[in-house]
C-alpha cells in the first residue's frame, strides 16, 4: 500500500518550509505539514502551536521556540527571519511552524521576503486559520446563506500593541454583517465602542472562542454592548477569536463539540416560525 506521503515533495536540505499548524487540533494539519514535520532537522515554532503538533516532529529534530504571543516575551521578527536564513545556509532542513495559516496575520509574508532576499529556497504550506477552523469547532459558521454574503477578518492590534488607526470602523460596521477578529480580546472595549458608533446595535451577538480547537477550548457568548464586562467577568484569557454577527446565534444548533459532551442542540434559532 502506498504511503499517503509518497506523491508529496520532500523538505530538502538548505530550504525552509513556512507551515501553518491550524487552530490547534493536530488532526487539522495537512498531509504536507505532517510530512514536513517528519523530515525537518529543525522546527522553529510559535507559542500558539499545540504541543501535540510538535510531537509529530521526527525523533532527533531540534525544536526552537520563537515565542510570538501577544504580551509575552518573544524574539524580534527580524531575528526570527534571519535565524531561518542561518539554519538553511548551514544545510539544515528547516520547518517554520506557525499557528493557523502563515499568510493570515501570521507574518509569514515578512519571513518569506527575507528568504527571497537571501536566496533561500522555500515553500508555503497553508494551514486552517483560526478565524475559520476555530469558529467551526465552536459551532459558529463564518458564513450562512440567510445571514451574510460577506465577512471581514481583522486584527485587533497593530505592531505597537494598540487598535490599528488604519481600520475604517464605520465602513466595516456598516458593510460587513460578520466580523472576525484576531488578537482583539484585550481591546474589546475600544473595538465594541467603535462598532456601536458606526451603527451596530448593542444587542448584536458576540462570541469569544478561547484556545480554539484544543482540549482547553472555552466559548463565551454575549452581546456587543456587554462584551467588555462579560469578558472581564469571565476570567478568560487570550488566545481568542472574537466574532460579531448573527451567525453566533447558530451555535445553539451547531455546537457539535458540545453535543458530543451531552449538550442538546436546538432547532434552527433563525428559522422563520411555522404558520
Amino acid at each position: 500500500m502506498n504511503s499517503p506521503f509518497s506523491h508529496l515533495p520532500a523538505l530538502e536540505p538548505g530550504s525552509v518550509w513556512l507551515v501553518g499548524a491550524g487552530p490547534g487540533d493536530p488532526g487539522l494539519l495537512t498531509l504536507l505539514a505532517a510530512k514536513g514535520l517528519a523530515e525537518a532537522d529543525v522546527v522553529v515554532h510559535d507559542a500558539l502551536v499545540n504541543e501535540d503538533c510538535l510531537n509529530l516532529a521526527r525523533p532527533g529534530a531540534e525544536l526552537e521556540y520563537a515565542g510570538k504571543r501577544g504580551g509575552k516575551p518573544s524574539a524580534k521578527q527580524r531575528d526570527i527571519s534571519l535565524r531561518l536564513v542561518e539554519l538553511a545556509r548551514a544545510g539544515r532542513r528547516v520547518l517554520r511552524l506557525k499557528g493557523g495559516d502563515p499568510f493570515v496575520f501570521g507574518r509569514g509574508g515578512e519571513e518569506a521576503l527575507t528568504l527571497v532576499e537571501h536566496n533561500i529556497p522555500f515553500r508555503i504550506v497553508p494551514g486552517i486559520t483560526a478565524g475559520i477552523g476555530g469558529l467551526a469547532y465552536a459551532g459558529i459558521p463564518v458564513t450562512h446563506r440567510e445571514i451574510n454574503h460577506a465577512v471581514t477578518f481583522l486584527t485587533g492590534h497593530d505592531s505597537s500593541g494598540i487598535v490599528p488607526d488604519a481600520i475604517n470602523w464605520e465602513a466595516i460596521g456598516k458593510g460587513s454583517p460578520v466580523i472576525v477578529m484576531y488578537m482583539a480580546m484585550k481591546h474589546i472595549a475600544q473595538i465594541s465602542a467603535n462598532l456601536m458608533a458606526s451603527g451596530r446595535p448593542a444587542s448584536e451577538p458576540v462570541a469569544f472562542v478561547c484556545n480554539a480547537a484544543t482540549g482547553a477550548q472555552q466559548v463565551l457568548e454575549t452581546t456587543l454592548g456587554e462584551a467588555t464586562d462579560a469578558a472581564e467577568a469571565s476570567g478568560l484569557e487570550p488566545p481568542a477569536i472574537v466574532v460579531v454577527g448573527e451567525v453566533v446565534r447558530l451555535r445553539a444548533s451547531l455546537d457539535w463539540l458540545g453535543a458530543l459532551a451531552g449538550r442538546r442542540l436546538q432547532p434552527d434559532p433563525l428559522a422563520a416560525p411555522a404558520r
